[in-house]
């Protein structure tokens, strides 16, 4: 006999630059097994959405993804209830999950795993003006750059064949070291995920703050999920200090930043799960 039952749904967005392979994949997975209907995506103008050019980085339309998705699962999968659809962004999906919820109040709720959020550049600039304005400078004055090229310039971070081993990577800084750990060998590798974005991308992310209006999720719950030892953990504790309740910050005991995007014995199913079936009953 055929079932007319109606499931909840989630939406997991895979980590800033990479697609639904390299995370996502796994949290569909597991999650699927736990009683959720699971959508993974590659964001547009990246692996195999849609958009020209490719590999342009943009807030709108990044977090217009998540929501993009929710019309998918509400109108094209019968078996899902539309009242109880969450999403879940890995790393810089976490906080285009967060936009997006801000204003499309059918996401139910949200959880975010080693989140980034990518507009936060004068965050990351801290008390360096100086710096901000020199980059701003160098990224208007490469648009004419691009534009005598007809093209926008796009340089990989990551080689098109990966790495044998983490043994065999070129030394860098830690914190390149940590990506190629993940992007750069097999273990995360992915042809339509070499890493990074166009080379003016980061003027969108200056202008548009993803987070603005975080306090207007509420009443609908959110999850922040890191690593003790994430390099990113600052980004997750701003936006937890930021939000509104109801809101749980969760830290996960001996875990970096890219253990969160595959290692199942690092992501705390039991508690997604858990926050899931909680706040989408």
């Amino acid at each position: 006999m055929r079932s007319h039952a109606k499931h909840p749904a989630l939406i997991v967005g895979a980590p800033y630059g990479g697609v639904k392979e390299q995370g996502p994949c796994v949290y569909a997975n597991e999650l699927a097994q736990r009683g959720f209907v699971v959508l993974t995506f590659d964001q547009v103008h990246m692996g195999e959405s849609g958009g020209e050019p490719r590999n342009i980085s943009s807030p709108d339309l990044f977090a217009e993804s998540f929501s993009a998705a929710v019309d998918y699962l509400g109108v094209k999968v019968p078996c899902v209830d539309r009242e109880r659809i969450g999403a879940i962004g890995i790393c810089g999906s976490g906080g285009f999950a967060l936009s997006a919820a801000q204003v499309d109040v059918r996401i139910k709720a949200v959880a975010t795993t080693s989140m980034y959020d990518i507009t936060d550049v004068r965050g990351m600039f801290g008390d360096n003006p100086d710096m901000l304005e020199d980059m701003k400078r160098q990224l208007a004055e490469h648009r004419w750059a691009d534009f005598e090229a007809g093209k926008q310039e796009y340089v990989p971070s990551f080689p098109g064949e990966p790495y044998p081993s983490v043994e065999a990577l070129p030394e860098t800084d830690p914190l390149t070291n940590e990506w190629q750990r993940f992007c750069a060998v097999p273990r995360g590798h992915h042809p339509n995920a070499l890493g990074g974005f166009t080379m003016t991308s980061n003027l969108a992310m200056l202008n548009f703050p993803a987070l603005a209006y975080i306090t207007e999720i509420a009443p609908r719950p959110i999850l922040f999920v890191v690593g003790d030892r994430a390099h990113s953990r600052a980004f997750s504790e701003k936006a937890y200090a930021a939000a509104a309740e109801p809101k749980e910050l969760f830290v996960v005991d001996d875990a970096e930043h890219i253990d969160l995007y595959d290692r199942t014995d690092r992501i705390p199913f039991d508690k997604l799960e858990a926050f899931f079936k909680e706040s989408l009953k």
